[in-house]
């Protein structure tokens, strides 16, 4: 190993027991894709979380790093999911009053959408003989993944599934929502924010928010809703529907 190797492999031990290192690497991959989105002109398929996840992996890979210590340094990202959350309501403060039109129509979608989401997926793994594990890691999956984990541990499926199969159709939701509502001609905002948060939960908010702000702020609504009612719905029914 020459001088320059081997000060390149002393910093980067020195670096690697820093707990602020692997959340660095994070934010400043997800920098990184969103300007390759930015340069993309923010294409659906041009995903900065899909980006950021494989960059990720390409680099826990390459230097050997579990995921247990990757997010020790990282968690705070994790953390910081909730006061994000929570400022969507500023969005959704500035569209109020086109939420009160909306009421009927909302709850109408709600009552529709959220049992539909569950129920497909479910019926769909019975159907083609999935085992009763994965049938209950998918069931949460259109839930923001945080509180898919917490109805995860309600219906005693793998959370390691379930936060995959959730951040999965997130990714999907959020690359398909934009062609998907061209082509079915929905010109509504509040209608395309609406089905991106109920279907695709936060990373199809974050997609809806780059489109228009009534669209994030119905989808940051519709995420919150979905939440709720698939976590109050899910254990009952997934015990009925997997019941011998």
């Amino acid at each position: 190993m020459d001088g320059s190797s081997e000060r390149f492999f002393e910093l980067w031990v020195f670096l690697s027991a820093s707990p602020l290192l692997w959340l660095t690497v994070t934010i400043g991959v997800f920098l990184a894709a969103q300007r390759v989105a930015a340069l993309a002109r923010h294409h659906p398929a041009v995903n900065p979380v899909l980006l950021s996840i494989v960059a990720i992996v390409v680099v826990l890979h390459l230097t050997g790093v579990d995921y247990r210590s990757y997010f020790a340094g990282a968690q705070f990202v994790h953390f910081a999911l909730g006061p994000a959350t929570v400022a969507l309501a500023v969005s959704l403060f500035r569209n109020r009053r086109l939420v009160r039109q909306q009421a009927l129509p909302i709850a109408a979608a709600l009552l529709v959408g959220a049992p539909v989401a569950f129920l497909s997926v479910v019926l769909l793994a019975k159907l083609f003989g999935l085992s009763p594990g994965i049938v209950a890691a998918l069931a949460p999956k259109s839930v923001t993944v945080s509180i898919a984990l917490g109805i995860a541990g309600q219906i005693k499926a793998d959370p390691g599934l379930t936060a995959v199969f959730a951040i999965a159709t997130g990714i999907t939701g959020a690359i398909l929502v934009t062609p998907l509502m061209n082509a079915l001609k929905i010109r509504d905002y509040a209608a395309r924010g609406f089905s991106a948060g109920l279907a695709s939960h936060g990373i199809g908010t974050a997609r809806a928010f780059q489109v228009d702000d009534a669209a994030g702020a119905f989808a940051g609504l519709a995420m919150a809703l979905n939440a709720v009612l698939t976590a109050l719905l899910a254990p009952a029914l997934l015990g009925l529907l997997l019941a011998p």
